[in-house]
């Protein structure tokens, strides 16, 4: 196995600045090790029987700027609690956090509540959404973004997607569907994609 490590910077008037490596390595047996049958820290359950609030589920597909699906993608979200809390104490079964590895296919999904409104640092209410970073091949920054429910009458007071251009804020809205699941696709690149978010 080969382990590719950035080299030392050296300094002084002779040295140039080196080359850029490509990150990792990644130890997928720890961040998605289902393939490899062992145990998982964070799956796609955030939200266990007995937690307070909507269950919901949020479905998705990852696809490129092709729209060929990304099969070798990890998707993580963080939330708050039903309201508006992150990690609040006494809310056993709710850990505000998940991570799923894409199929094949590139689909993934979540089982989790309907978070509360969050307030701002400058006391506004941000309505109730879902933060999520797209980690795969070839993305060596994480790209940021987030979830919003289309059922949700407050996202059009929701200071964060009134930055984004009025044409590109349904790529951040999970539409629900008849049979109560919400839907998420994330595009990387090309015609509709999904607004990312510097983090």
């Amino acid at each position: 196995m080969t382990i590719e490590t950035q080299a030392p910077r050296a300094t002084g008037p002779d040295f140039g600045i080196t080359p850029s490596q490509t990150i990792g390595p990644f130890f997928a047996y720890a961040l998605t090790p289902r393939a490899y049958g062992g145990p998982e820290l964070a799956t796609e359950q955030v939200a266990g029987d007995g937690v307070e609030g909507e269950r919901i589920r949020i479905e998705g597909v990852v696809y490129d700027g092709d729209g060929v699906p990304v099969g070798d993608a990890m998707i993580e979200i963080w939330q708050a609690d039903a309201q508006g809390r992150f990690n609040a104490a006494g809310n056993a079964g709710f850990t505000g956090f998940g991570r799923a590895e894409v199929t094949a296919e590139g689909a993934f999904h979540f089982d989790t509540i309907r978070p509360g409104a969050v307030a701002g640092s400058d006391g506004s209410f941000q309505a109730p959404h879902l933060s999520v970073s797209v980690f795969a091949r070839g993305i060596l920054v994480r790209l940021a973004t987030r979830i919003y429910l289309s059922d949700e009458p407050t996202n059009a007071e929701d200071p964060v997607l009134a930055l984004v251009p009025a044409d590109r804020r349904d790529t951040l809205i999970a539409q629900r569907d008849d049979g109560g699941i919400f839907r998420f696709d994330i595009r990387l690149q090309g015609e509709s994609e999904t607004v990312f978010f510097e983090a």
